[in-house]
């Protein structure tokens, strides 16, 4: 990582940039080990005491980290570990965003897992319909909904055409029907 110190009243001895620049080494490996990274820091002295602004360019965000204290190095190491922790939140927030497996040729994607889980017995493959809203469907009355259902649906969501609602039919074991209106 490149870093490129202001002072305003204050020096760096060589030993202390040597410091400093391991500790900004680190926050570099977290933001991107493979390309060199510039860092900006300002150093300010105002009534006894000091101040340190450090700026990070990091793919068109700012990162910045401010501290003061009585002590330059205090003062350093806190505006350090700001910009510590807002260079993790950015790479976490980065790497979680772009984490959705790719899709090859109109496939859909498979299935997140957390952690494999040994099933005990196996169970008949259940089908997921995916319901397209997009598509426009005319709202139906109560009657209908009772004509659509046939013998293999256990449940039919429609747009009642009365009152423009979600409204689930759904039969019974005893061969009647629940109406459930959102």
């Amino acid at each position: 990582m490149k870093i490129t110190y202001t002072g305003r009243q204050v020096e760096l001895a060589p030993a202390e940039l040597k410091k400093l620049e391991a500790r900004f080494a680190k926050i570099g490996k977290l933001l991107d080990g493979k390309r060199e990274c510039e860092a900006h820091v300002i150093l300010s002295l105002e009534r006894h005491l000091h101040h340190a602004e450090a700026t990070v360019r990091y793919f068109n965000h700012q990162l910045v980290g401010l501290g003061s204290s009585a002590n330059l190095f205090e003062a350093i190491h806190g505006a350090a570990e700001k910009l510590e922790k807002q260079a993790v939140k950015t790479k976490t927030k980065w790497r979680d965003n772009r984490r959705e497996p790719r899709k090859a040729g109109g496939e859909a994607p498979p299935p997140r897992r957390a952690a494999p889980v040994p099933e005990p017995e196996p169970e008949p493959d259940r089908l997921i319909y995916h319901v397209e809203n997009h598509k426009k469907r005319k709202p139906m009355t109560l009657d209908e909904a009772v004509l659509q259902m046939d013998d293999k649906r256990d449940y039919l969501v429609y747009r009642d055409a009365q009152t423009d609602r979600v409204v689930m039919l759904v039969r019974r074991r005893d061969g009647h029907f629940d109406l459930v209106e959102a």
